[in-house]
């Protein structure tokens, strides 16, 4: 098949949409397929035999200058003069815009390709590409809803609240197209469930695929460094609970000699650093962040308890990598995350989102026991062996792909199709 993988932000260190388009892309073309990735900024690391064509957005967001003003010389299209004025009224424009552009260019190109599969766009400008002869299916990995949430309410200042609604604005989008979509994807039964519940989607029509892990998530072979915690957060974002674990592991402090490196950038001036600040932490907590895939494979071997605190998740693929080193987890009883341990507690220690003395008990407890922490982390390997394995998931997401392909091939020829019916069949025994 020849496939338009389009995402509007892919670089893997973004969060979970840049590893899945990569890691999916790869092993598509493994498996014969031709694959083609259409991407704004922050464009894709991608591996050999996947083509990239870049979509240049105004990339208002990038760093080391966020919510910067473009030189008038920037702007080529109203696309880009509507990119910027969303920006100045609060809004976050890129899925409506990246959208736009990505229909203007398959209007031209959807000849080159069997199918098209959106990363989460869910941008006005993905209704206009079946009508350019090219059938659509798109991955939604959890409800963004749940994100405003959370910011929501861990928001006091009301000016905030405002300008933090505003942002979220392009929910409603996402709701509409999300109901309107031929076919959705999802990592995950709570994320089904979600966003049946948050957008209105048919169940009927969302199919789960679990994601993968890489190969190079290995065990480490050098030991562990005592008292070493470690977290990874793709943003300082509220959702990754990170300002829990930090309160925790003050009292952790109190009580033992621990480290705790969070793999994540935060917002200079931002609210964890305030926090650390006020719990008086600084010197016991190290952020790491740029560092290539070797050293954050190493990063996560070199911990003795890992921790994933988020509020929500619709997988959590950082849970998944660090079952894939063996190292030994406490998580929060929060979305999809009990999904990737497992039922049973043998791969992680569970705990309520949001409780800081839960979470601390666990870590003690964790650090204090060894042996235990041998069995979680064989555990957890052995889970991620048996049910996380990228070449599964593209089989099966082009197995996903022949379904759609045929649905709409039938439709375009009026013909009566089945493929709904198998595909809804499928939904049922998923």
């Amino acid at each position: 098949m020849r496939i338009a993988m389009l995402s509007y932000r892919s670089k893997p260190h973004c969060g979970g949409q840049g590893i899945y388009l990569r890691h999916l892309s790869r092993e598509l073309t493994a498996l014969g397929h031709q694959v083609e990735v259409f991407s704004g900024q922050p464009y894709p690391v991608l591996d050999e035999g996947v083509t990239l064509t870049k979509v240049p957005s105004l990339d208002l967001y990038r760093e080391p200058d966020p919510f910067r003003v473009p030189k008038l010389r920037e702007f080529r299209d109203l696309i880009d003069v509507q990119e910027f004025l969303i920006m100045c009224l609060a809004g976050f424009p890129e899925a409506r815009t990246f959208s736009r552009r990505i229909a203007r260019l398959m209007k031209d190109r959807a000849g080159d390709f069997d199918i098209a599969h959106d990363n989460q766009v869910l941008g006005y400008g993905m209704r206009d590409i079946e009508e350019h002869g090219l059938p659509l299916i798109t991955t939604l990995h959890h409800p963004i809803t749940y994100d405003r949430r959370i910011d929501l309410a861990q928001t006091r200042n009301p000016w905030r609240k405002i300008t933090l609604r505003r942002w979220y604005g392009f929910l409603r989008m996402q709701g509409k197209v999300a109901r309107q979509a031929r076919w959705i994807m999802t990592p995950s039964e709570t994320s089904k469930r979600d966003i049946a519940t948050d957008f209105g989607v048919d169940p009927a029509k969302m199919h789960v695929v679990l994601l993968g892990v890489d190969d190079m998530f290995v065990p480490p072979t050098t030991p562990r460094v005592p008292g070493r915690i470690m977290a990874m957060a793709s943003a300082d974002a509220p959702m990754k609970g990170v300002a829990t674990l930090l309160e925790a592991f003050a009292k952790l402090r109190t009580e033992r000699d621990v480290e705790l490196v969070l793999v994540t950038r935060p917002t200079p001036g931002g609210r964890t650093e305030k926090l650390i600040d006020k719990l008086g932490i600084g010197p016991h907590v190290r952020f790491v962040h740029g560092i290539s895939d070797e050293e954050l494979v190493a990063l996560m071997g070199s911990a003795e308890v890992a921790c994933v605190p988020s509020l929500y998740e619709g997988f959590s693929l950082p849970t998944a990598e660090l079952m894939a080193c063996a190292t030994p987890l406490v998580v929060s009883e929060a979305g999809a995350i009990p999904e990737v341990t497992g039922p049973d507690g043998l791969c992680a220690d569970l705990v309520p989102p949001g409780d800081v003395e839960q979470l601390r008990s666990a870590l003690a407890a964790l650090l204090d026991d060894p042996e235990r922490r041998a069995r979680m982390g064989a555990a957890g390997r052995a889970r991620v062996e048996e049910m996380f394995s990228w070449r599964a998931v593209a089989v099966k997401v082009a197995a996903q792909y022949e379904q759609v392909i045929e649905q709409f091939r039938a439709e375009q020829t009026g013909q009566t199709s089945t493929t709904g019916q198998t595909l809804q069949t499928s939904t049922q025994g998923a």
